[in-house]
C-alpha cells in the first residue's frame, strides 16, 4: 500500500553511482512502485538466489512444518526492509536491495543461506528450525526498531493493532470451517493455518488502510475489487470487506488444493504452501509497519 499523497512509485530515488532503477509499475497487472534495481545489483541478487537454491537442491535438507514456520521472521524481515526503502531510511548503497520485488529474492537468499548454515552447524536436526527462526528474529528486530525511529503515527499504530486483533478470530473461524468442510487440510498443519491468517491479516489491514487511513492500493487487481461501485460500507472495514472475503476464499481454496500435494510430497508441498502464506503475510506485515510510521 502507499499513502494517498505519495507517488505511485517508491519515493526513494535509489540513485546509486549514477544508476537509476527501472520502473515497471506502469505495466499492466504489476503493482505501482515495481522496479528493477541497477544491473550490478540485479546480477548480485540473481546469482545469490540461484546459488542458494542450487545448494539447497543438492543438500536436500529435511523439510517439515516447523522448518517452514521458522521462516516467518524472514517474511517479516523482507516487509520491514521494504518499509525502510519506502521511507528513505536504507543506506544509499543498500537501497536498491530494498525495492519491490528485489527485496523478496534478496531475503529469500539470506534465509536459504541461514538454513544451509544451520544444517551444517547443528548436529541435532530437530534444532534446525529453531536456529533458522532465531537468526531471522535477530535480524528483523533492529530493522523494525530503525523503522519506528523514523517516526511513529499514533493513529496508524492503533489501527495496525486493530487489524492484528481482528484478524485472529476471523482466521480461526475460517480455519475451523475449512477443516469441517475439507478434513484433509489438517495435513498442512501450522503452514495451512498461517496461510489463512496471513491472507486474513492482509485483507483486514488493506481494508483499514483504504477506509480509515487514506492509503491507496498498489496492486491493480486488488484496486479493482476495492473500488467496485455499489458495495455497502461496514464499520471499520468500509467497502474493503469484499476484498477480505475474496482473500479468504482464495486462500482457503488454495490450502484445500495443496492438501493432497502436502500429504504425498511434503518436502515440495510444504515450501510451496509456505510461499502462499508469505504472499499474504508479507504484504500484511508491510501494511502494519507502514501504517505505524507514515499514517
Amino acid at each position: 500500500m502507499i499513502p494517498a499523497s505519495a507517488s505511485p512509485t517508491d519515493p526513494v530515488s535509489a540513485t546509486v553511482r549514477g544508476s537509476v532503477p527501472a520502473t515497471l509499475g506502469d505495466l499492466p497487472f504489476l503493482p505501482a512502485g515495481t522496479t528493477l534495481p541497477p544491473l550490478p545489483y540485479l546480477l548480485v541478487v540473481l546469482l545469490a538466489t540461484g546459488g542458494v537454491a542450487l545448494a539447497l537442491r543438492r543438500r536436500r535438507p529435511a523439510v517439515g512444518v516447523s522448518h517452514v514456520l521458522a521462516l516467518t521472521p524472514w517474511i517479516v524481515l523482507g516487509s520491514a526492509l521494504h518499509v525502510l526503502y519506502v521511507v528513505g531510511a536504507l543506506p544509499e548503497p543498500l537501497a536498491p536491495f530494498g525495492g519491490s520485488p528485489t527485496v523478496y529474492p534478496t531475503v529469500a537468499a539470506l534465509a536459504g543461506a541461514a538454513w544451509l548454515a544451520a544444517e551444517e552447524a547443528v548436529a541435532d536436526g530437530e534444532r534446525v528450525p529453531g536456529v533458522i527462526a532465531a537468526v531471522g528474529t535477530v535480524l528483523v528486530v533492529p530493522v523494525v526498531v530503525v523503522a519506528l525511529t523514523t517516526g511513529v503515527s499514533g493513529s496508524g499504530a492503533s489501527w495496525s493493532a486493530v487489524a492484528v486483533l481482528a484478524s485472529a478470530p476471523i482466521a480461526a473461524v475460517v480455519w475451523r470451517v475449512l477443516g469441517r468442510l475439507e478434513p484433509g487440510v489438517a495435513v498442512t498443519g501450522g503452514v495451512g493455518a498461517l496461510a489463512v491468517y496471513g491472507h486474513a491479516l492482509d485483507g483486514v489491514s488493506t481494508a483499514i488502510g483504504v477506509s480509515q487511513l487514506g492509503f491507496g492500493e498498489r496492486s491493480p487487481l486488488s484496486r479493482i475489487i476495492l473500488e467496485l461501485d455499489g458495495v455497502p460500507s461496514v464499520p471499520v472495514l468500509g467497502e474493503g470487506w469484499l476484498f477480505l472475503l475474496v482473500k479468504l476464499a482464495v486462500a482457503s481454496a488454495v490450502v484445500s488444493l495443496f492438501a493432497p500435494y502436502v500429504r504425498e510430497e511434503p518436502e515440495e508441498g510444504l515450501p510451496l504452501l509456505g510461499f502462499v502464506a508469505a504472499v499474504g503475510l508479507g504484504p500484511a506485515a508491510h501494511n502494519l509497519l507502514l501504517f505505524s510510521v507514515t499514517a
